[in-house]
């Protein structure tokens, strides 16, 4: 084949590469927006079965499949929750599990205007013997064959974990740029299978350290995350972050006030996230119901932020509901009740429009601390 036959080709083949990547970006941007929808945020849903049973393990339930199913109908049957929840994580059982009237999950979802996401990744592990950081998260090996499976079930965004800890000596370095390797590579392999990657660094609410040390931590973790993104080419716009919050650890004694949250982690992310970022969610990482929406509240008495900032909760947003659940088919409706209202609070925050005398007649059912998310 001469050279000129062979140019034109080329410049075909280009061209088709180069429009198929825009049309993905384009798709990828336009699902992270509807995942941080205004007046919305995302359920996580996704807790593993040992997660799910430490929770059952408090209402005296038995951790089985049967009694997962009837949880997870509980939290996303609730009728209209859609007006408050844009997103739901789920869990590689839940994506495959039916309602009681035969629908799948996924389907339940989409009826309601919701997205289904799924969590990928296969938990952590410790960085060398002796580590006391659980530096490296499961799951690259073989993802790419599970993110086209999830996608043919429906699933349009995703979810991968890592940990960063605060401890003497810790993090480390390589912790962090481990960390934001893995995700990086797991946000690649999602946007090329159309997947939206959600990238969660958690930076671990546990120990005794301050709140300068968490601003401190969570500035260094995200900055190597957003290096590593731009690195491999991973398209910020259709990029959505679940983010901690910077506080200060539970074992410090010290209470933060919403404004000083807000303060330190906005501050963070106008030094170091891009402005293309499809939008911020956060975990509740150990934070109470009621504090994890004060602290999303005055994220937004700051004044226009330069991206959509919300809510992924887990325990958060279920624990109200679950402690009246209790396992019980004759609950179910009390409990969704209460886990609309903890929605609803949590839409009104994303917004700033929360105050704390909406909370009358639900303190009671939302009390106890959370766990992370």
């Amino acid at each position: 084949m001469n050279q000129a036959t062979t140019a034109p080709m080329n410049r075909r083949a280009a061209a088709k590469i180069i429009n198929y990547f825009f049309m993905n970006t384009s798709e990828l941007s336009k699902i992270a927006r509807q995942m941080v929808a205004p007046g919305k945020g995302i359920l996580a849903a996704d807790e593993s079965m040992n997660t799910v049973g430490k929770r059952f393990a408090s209402i005296n339930l038995e951790n089985n499949e049967p009694n997962r199913q009837a949880f997870r109908e509980m939290l996303l049957t609730a009728p209209g929750e859609g007006q408050y929840i844009s997103g739901v994580i789920l869990f590689d059982e839940t994506i495959r599990q039916k309602t009681s009237d035969g629908r799948s999950f996924v389907e339940v979802l989409n009826s309601e205007g919701i997205l289904p996401g799924i969590k990928v990744d296969s938990g952590i592990k410790e960085m060398a013997a002796g580590s006391v950081e659980k530096v490296t998260t499961h799951g690259l090996e073989g993802l790419g064959g599970k993110m086209a499976e999830y996608a043919a079930m429906g699933a349009k965004f995703a979810k991968w974990r890592a940990v960063i800890t605060i401890a003497d000596g810790t993090p480390t370095q390589a912790n962090i740029s481990q960390n934001a390797k893995d995700l990086a590579q797991y946000a690649l392999v999602c946007q090329q299978a159309g997947i939206v990657p959600m990238v969660e660094p958690e930076v671990l609410l546990d120990g005794n350290h301050s709140l300068q040390k968490s601003t401190e931590v969570l500035e260094q973790t995200l900055k190597a995350l957003f290096d590593e993104l731009k690195n491999v080419g991973v398209a910020p716009e259709g990029t959505i972050l679940k983010s901690s919050m910077a506080i200060s650890g539970k074992d410090s004694g010290v209470k933060d006030a919403p404004a000083q949250v807000a303060e330190a982690t906005i501050g963070v992310f106008k030094k170091v996230l891009p402005a293309q970022l499809a939008g911020v969610v956060f975990l509740s990482g150990g934070q109470s119901e009621l504090q994890a929406t004060e602290n999303l509240n005055a994220m937004h008495q700051l004044g226009e932020l330069p991206w959509p900032v919300s809510f992924s909760y887990a325990r958060a947003l279920q624990d109200g509901a679950t402690k009246i659940w209790q396992g019980k088919k004759e609950n179910l409706e009390a409990a969704q009740k209460v886990f609309l209202h903890r929605a609803k609070m949590n839409s009104l925050a994303s917004e700033g429009k929360y105050t704390a005398e909406m909370e009358a007649g639900f303190n009671a059912a939302s009390g106890g601390e959370a766990t992370q998310d």
